[in-house]
């Protein structure tokens, strides 16, 4: 079978594998859609928040069929369409598609209690999000969910700010994009946001006021990871306000006026994934009205692995990108 693997450090191959060999608790999976992500490219380039060790074949963000199970396994069955979660393991100490080869090829082996069932309302390319917008719901939960009486901030308009934006709007929030990229700004709107803030413009606090009626954001999401933006988070957010840090960034700083969180009476939280909320999103998706594949902007075979990795890096034309591992 056809694999994506990578070597060592931005050493990417597509390359012929033996197709795995399951346990009687794996089952055996034929991919159809795998996204990339930009953890995909820490592990390319050597580093990521746990262990690992190379060859290792990406993918964490996938779709797939079963096509066979082992023989303690009696949840799934052959022709069963299942997504899978990505921390796993005693205590979260794995991560699928990490430390452990991922979806990136065209068969790979999963343990059955990492699987979900795909509803009939998901396509193939709309459950390959699950993991991301997984994240995005996660973040309403730690705002305490949202309703039309919130007026929700969103910084960053990649992949997870849209989505969160995306995820605010079906909960019938009103949802103004904070993005200083022009492009993503229009991507930001064209997906439903109320209206996209330059915070780089020096008219960006009066943006902000003329936005939300002078009372600032009554809940904001922070889904760049960058220090000056989580820095923002804490001056657009309303009395009272509610912030959720999506974004991830172990180690930089900038200045933050940190006398706002107990002169506006913050609640923040922070969160690192969506372990624990996976069923949830896939209901969320399957009723909610959201149709999170309106990001992905390119989707390329899996025998162009590596040419998709050279377009999501291309973030200036592309949103999500999209390996096809099954015709």
């Amino acid at each position: 079978m056809k694999a994506l693997v990578y070597h060592g450090p931005n050493q990417p191959v597509v390359e012929d594998v033996p197709v795995p060999s399951i346990g009687p608790d794996d089952v055996l999976i034929r991919s159809h859609a795998v996204g990339i992500c930009h953890s995909d490219f820490e592990l390319l380039e050597g580093r990521y928040i746990i262990g690992f060790q190379y060859p290792i074949t990406p993918g964490h963000e996938w779709s797939g069929e079963v096509v066979e199970v082992g023989a303690n396994v009696t949840d799934f069955a052959r022709g069963d369409r299942v997504v899978g979660e990505c921390v796993v393991g005693p205590g979260g100490r794995d991560h699928f598609g990490f430390s452990i080869s991922g979806a990136a090829a065209e068969f790979f082996r999963a343990r059955a209690e990492w699987l979900h069932r795909i509803p009939d309302e998901l396509t193939y390319r709309q459950a390959a999000l699950v993991e991301p917008f997984s994240v995005a719901y996660n973040a309403l939960r730690c705002l305490g969910g949202v309703d039309p009486s919130d007026t929700v901030a969103v910084l960053g308009a990649g992949p997870i700010g849209l989505l969160s934006m995306m995820a605010a709007t079906a909960c019938h929030a009103r949802v103004i994009s904070i993005e200083p990229d022009a492009a993503r700004r229009q991507r930001a709107l064209d997906l439903g946001a109320s209206a996209a803030l330059d915070p780089s413009a020096p008219s960006f606090g009066e943006d902000v006021r003329a936005a939300t009626a002078d009372r600032g954001f009554e809940a904001v999401i922070e889904a760049a990871g960058a220090p000056a933006s989580m820095a923002t988070a804490l001056e657009v957010a309303a009395n009272f306000g509610r912030v959720a840090y999506v974004g991830i960034n172990v180690g930089s700083t900038a200045p933050a006026k940190l006398g706002l969180i107990q002169s506006k009476s913050l609640r923040l939280q922070g969160m690192v994934g969506s372990v624990g909320v996976w069923p949830q999103t896939i209901r969320f998706l399957a009723h909610g009205g959201v149709d999170p594949a309106r990001i992905v902007t390119a989707s390329i075979p899996l025998a162009s692995a590596t040419e998709a990795l050279v377009a999501a890096r291309d973030t200036t034309t592309n949103i999500k990108v999209h390996i096809a591992t099954c015709a």
